[in-house]
């Protein structure tokens, strides 16, 4: 009786040992996901861009703002009545978010790194931001 367990553990843990060794399918190591591709849903903004939309996770229409457009160290309102719930930063340079439509600190506020910071969704409704010099 003690030798069929005890066969039926080593033949067990064998097979574990194999499946966790082995390569997945399509050539990824076992143990990795395979990288996803970034799509709109995940919240697609191109380099040099910041991007905002209405609704959390990435929904609704977008906007983008571009160092082109944009005055740097200056206080940028979302048009009026406009809110952003998830937003996206390839700016390349900081950026902070407001609740405030006129950048004021009294109410919520948040820095966002700029080499590539999604924000699914934003603790508060953005008004305004401000894109930093390095």
């Amino acid at each position: 009786m003690r030798t069929c367990h005890t066969t039926a553990l080593v033949t067990g843990l064998a097979a574990l040992a194999a499946t966790l060794t082995a390569p997945a399918a399509h050539g990824a190591p076992a143990g990795h996901p395979a990288p996803r591709a970034r799509t709109a849903a995940s919240g697609d903004c191109g380099p040099g861009q910041l991007c905002v939309w209405p609704k959390a996770d990435f929904g609704g229409k977008r906007q983008t703002y571009e160092l082109t457009g944009t005055d740097i160290d200056s206080c940028v309102p979302l048009p009026k009545g406009v809110s952003a719930a998830s937003l996206a930063n390839r700016t390349g340079r900081p950026v902070t978010t407001y609740q405030s439509a006129e950048c004021a600190e009294t109410a919520e506020f948040d820095t966002y790194p700029g080499g590539g910071s999604w924000v699914p969704r934003s603790p508060y409704g953005v008004r305004a931001f401000k894109i930093w010099e390095h």
